[in-house]
């Protein structure tokens, strides 16, 4: 029954989440964020509910003269921020349900997940008992109603045998004091709504609490919209327990019980929230029983950092990788987007439930799957792109000036020196952000080996009209010091059998030559081909040196490009570097490339690489951004 039940769940959320993706986008689905909106709704609930806290007097006689003070006599605010407050109540409670019934449908309540469902089960009841006390403090006629049958059916326990029902045989029952108490609690109940809510996602990793800003800005307005044409105002006039309340429009979204009072035995309405709660209590130990791994502890290795990571139970690939502090490329964490798409090439995953367009079969037929879905079966290997560093802050360097060397008209090879010599570890392929004076970043890749970390070697292009650049070829001198962030970046050998084809635009060599030259030094005797591609052939400022590689090590190939010279006596290849591979390489479907240039470059050649057979995992990119933005992966 439950499995059925989860079944039809799950097909209804993830039509409608279709549906909502195409209206909205994968990133701005409000389905993909209802925990957070509720957050979000709780805060508006909190700031509209202090505001109307200072003008409301707590006094049995004051509290409806006060409230409609509010309500007509400053409705550019307190009218507003009233109807707010009621609207924001309502939709926390919609959210609040539809991110619970999502996570029963997809069967997000078992194994460690035990925890983030019991505390969501009791931030509901907080939730209800906090809104229904609100309901008291109008005084006005719905409020009568509301405390009169809220102190009758909690009278029927026994722990109270009508204690609270005594306050209520005469209009002047209620003192200022009883009242003054229901007041408080509606600031108290709030607080411990809070601190649930802490808990509810302490488990949660990298639990997100506050929406989008479209989505934000998006439910302040239409709360706000929804208050000016539809006002929330008091029912019945004042209330007075001298006479009995026959009718009143009640909230559905905190009163759905209400109607019960008078239709059934209160013992059985009691019986009825007993067991629900109870039920719900129970759900993650319930049958359908939580598959675990017969193998107890799984283990998964993440590359390209060989992070080597345990798996709980039922946990997604994403969420074993954010738990245990590395950096990894996520969105919608609901497997619409693609952004958290992995390799995996060892071991068996459970893809999970995700949006068609976000995998497709053909992806799953090369070992791809979503992180943010998948679960593990097996041990695994995976691959990520886009980063899986340990989450660290990052760490600021002071560097001096060692030894600068101009080795064509427009290219400086600066090298740069730690303190007291001390080596930077790094791995090659990565980069630095060289910072100015007013905090800006310019990035440069390390152009040595790992095995030579000091002094560190930058290729430094001049760009016209470049800030940094033009500093270094006009200003800068040997002593002068340097502060940097890093090592940055993920473009790096990956570890495999397949041959590999370089391809390198102007000063993309840099990260290629590190690369290439830790190779060396590793004793890798994969084939390897570097193109190397430049305008003109002054600027192939290393040319000797890649001859010199080709020369000592057979399995190095080295083959340079000119895209603008038409010097007579330069024999070699002409065009784009790209299409010079291509040519030589019509079928790519068992290599590796590696595309290190500008962004032009990058985006040029990577669709003419897929084009023949190339597969996407097995394309890495390093594309130089313009030096106002900071380098990224392409």
């Amino acid at each position: 029954m439950i499995s059925r039940l989860q079944a039809l769940l799950r097909w209804c959320f993830m039509h409608v989440e279709a549906l909502f993706n195409r209206a909205f986008g994968d990133r701005m689905n409000p389905l993909y964020h209802l925990g957070s909106i509720t957050f979000f709704l709780f805060w508006i609930v909190c700031a509209t509910g202090l505001y109307l806290y200072a003008f409301f007097d707590t006094g049995v006689a004051e509290a409806y003269a006060s409230v409609e003070a509010l309500t007509h006599g400053q409705w550019f605010a307190g009218g507003i921020l009233r109807s707010v407050h009621r609207y924001a109540s309502d939709a926390l409670v919609l959210t609040m349900l539809l991110h619970m019934l999502r996570h029963f449908g997809f069967d997000r309540l078992r194994g460690f997940r035990w925890f983030s469902w019991v505390s969501g089960v009791a931030l509901i009841w907080g939730v209800y008992v906090s809104g229904i006390n609100g309901y008291m403090l109008p005084w006005d006629k719905l409020a009568q109603y509301v405390i009169t049958a809220s102190f009758e059916w909690i009278d029927w326990l026994p722990t109270f045998g009508g204690a609270l029902m005594r306050n209520l045989i005469y209009p002047a029952s209620i003192s200022d004091r009883f009242f003054s108490l229901l007041a408080f609690m509606h600031i108290g109940i709030p607080l411990v709504v809070l601190l649930l809510m802490f808990i509810h996602v302490q488990r949660v990793p990298k639990a997100s609490t506050n929406p989008p800003r479209p989505i934000m800005l998006s439910v302040g307005v239409t709360l706000l919209l929804l208050s000016l044409v539809h006002p929330v105002l008091s029912q019945g006039g004042a209330a007075d327990l001298g006479v009995a309340v026959t009718r009143v429009d009640l909230d559905w979204f905190y009163l759905l019980l209400f109607p019960l009072f008078d239709l059934w035995p209160f013992g059985r309405v009691w019986t009825l929230v007993g067991a629900s709660t109870l039920l719900l209590l129970l759900l993650p130990w319930l049958p359908p029983k939580f598959k675990r791994s017969r193998q107890g502890e799984l283990h998964m290795t993440v590359q390209p950092a060989a992070e080597a990571l345990s798996l709980r139970s039922g946990e997604t690939l994403l969420e074993a990788g954010l738990r245990q502090g590395l950096t990894l490329p996520y969105e919608c964490r609901n497997g619409a987007c693609g952004v958290c798409l992995c390799t995996v090439h060892r071991g068996r995953v459970d893809h999970g439930n995700y949006q068609p367009s976000a995998l497709s079969e053909a992806q799953r037929a090369r070992g791809q799957a979503l992180m943010c879905c998948a679960t593990a079966l097996s041990d695994l290997d995976i691959e990520v792109e886009g980063g899986t560093a340990r989450a660290a802050p990052l760490r600021e360097h002071v560097a001096r000036v060692q030894r600068m060397q101009r080795l064509a008209p427009e290219l400086m090879v600066v090298e740069l020196s730690l303190p007291d010599g001390a080596p930077l570890h790094f791995k090659a392929g990565q980069y630095i952000n060289i910072v100015l004076d007013d905090g800006q970043r310019r990035a440069f890749s390390f152009a040595n080996p790992p095995k030579r970390p000091s002094p560190i070697e930058l290729h430094v292009r001049l760009i016209p009209g470049g800030r940094f650049t033009g500093h270094v070829f006009n200003e800068m001198k040997v002593g002068d010091t340097l502060r940097f962030e890093g090592p940055l970046g993920d473009f790096t050998l990956r570890d495999s059998q397949h041959p590999i084809l370089f391809v390198a635009g102007a000063t993309g060599f840099a990260p290629i030559k590190s690369i290439v030259e830790d190779a060396f030094a590793r004793g890798l005797t994969r084939q390897m081909w570097l193109y190397w591609g430049v305008r003109q052939r002054s600027e192939l400022y290393a040319m000797e040196l890649a001859e010199q590689w080709q020369r000592e090590h057979p399995h190095f190939h080295f083959v340079p490009v000119l895209s603008h010279e038409n010097a007579a006596d330069w024999g070699g290849r002409r065009g784009l570097v790209h299409e010079a591979m291509l040519a030589d390489f019509p079928d790519l479907r068992d290599f590796e490339v590696y595309v290190c240039g500008s962004v032009k470059m990058v985006e040029a050649a990577v669709p003419a690489f897929m084009a023949q057979g190339l597969s996407e995992g097995f394309c890495f990119t390093d594309a130089f951004l313009p030096s106002a933005a900071p380098k990224s992966p392409a």
